[in-house]
């Protein structure tokens, strides 16, 4: 990347990228149609989150629309043209089939529908606007939420609460998905983007290393037996050997904020 971490880039006008403070902020940037995802939106998403795994300056990324939009789902009419909205490895909107290794948070205005919402549940934390709705309708054009919905919603909402939505293809506030506890934080309109920078300045202050061996321990699903205690112990070496970890040590001992390396 020629680009400093710290400037603002584009990837043309479909998605917009910016990162300070450790922090890339992307953004998907078709509000007249809803920010429904076209190629020119996978391409940019995915080589957002290539970014993010990449730059070692970069310690969380945040998701999100623009205009008041989160995301309306895949573009039908660009599909309807021979268009194909992914990527090959990371899938829709560049995406779904393999999330960043950096925690990637959502920050959600207005309708996350269909791609959108999976985009959202691809995410590990989601802030969403009380005026935000959610929903996989994908069953009322007789099509699936192939796009990691059906995959992730039993893991993120109770069971019945997931068949629910999946089956009968409606919209749910966010106030109802923070209850089923798929939303993390629930906050005014006009607040998602400002809540999402509070908690991704929160991770990137912490430990580089500690998060992506703590990202990589939950979202792999290991059973909590001896071979996921092995894989574990052998990730908690690594970090425990760190410098970082002696740094985090020194830095509580001395009563002062650590100065990761993330080595």
């Amino acid at each position: 990347m020629n680009e400093r971490a710290d400037e603002p880039s584009t990837r043309g006008d479909a998605v917009l990228v910016e990162a300070a403070d450790g922090v890339l902020l992307v953004t998907i940037n078709r509000p007249q149609v809803r920010n429904a995802v076209n190629r020119a939106v996978a391409e940019g998403v995915a080589a957002a989150m290539d970014r993010l795994d990449a730059d070692p300056r970069l310690r969380a990324g945040i998701i999100t629309g623009a205009g008041g939009f989160f995301c309306a789902g895949m573009d039908l009419r660009s599909f309807g043209a021979g268009e194909r909205p992914t990527v090959e490895g990371r899938g829709f909107a560049g995406v779904v089939q393999r999330p960043p290794a950096t925690p990637l948070i959502a920050a959600v205005e207005g309708p996350a529908l269909g791609g959108g919402m999976e985009i959202a549940l691809a995410c590990d934390l989601v802030v969403a606007a009380r005026s935000a709705v959610f929903g996989l309708p994908e069953v009322k054009r007789g099509l699936i939420a192939a796009g990691g919905g059906l995959l992730r919603l039993p893991a993120r909402v109770p069971h019945h609460r997931a068949m629910e939505i999946a089956l009968l293809g409606d919209r749910y506030p966010a106030a109802e998905m923070h209850r089923f506890g798929m939303v993390n934080r629930l906050v005014a309109d006009g607040e998602a983007l400002v809540v999402a920078r509070d908690l991704a300045a929160r991770v990137a202050a912490n430990g580089p290393l500690a998060v992506a061996a703590t990202k990589r321990v939950l979202t792999a699903g290991w059973s909590a037996d001896a071979t996921g205690f092995g894989r574990q112990a052998d990730l908690a070496a690594r970090v425990r050997a760190s410098v970082d970890a002696a740094e985090g040590a020194r830095a509580f001992l001395e009563k002062r904020p650590p100065l990761w390396t993330g080595r």
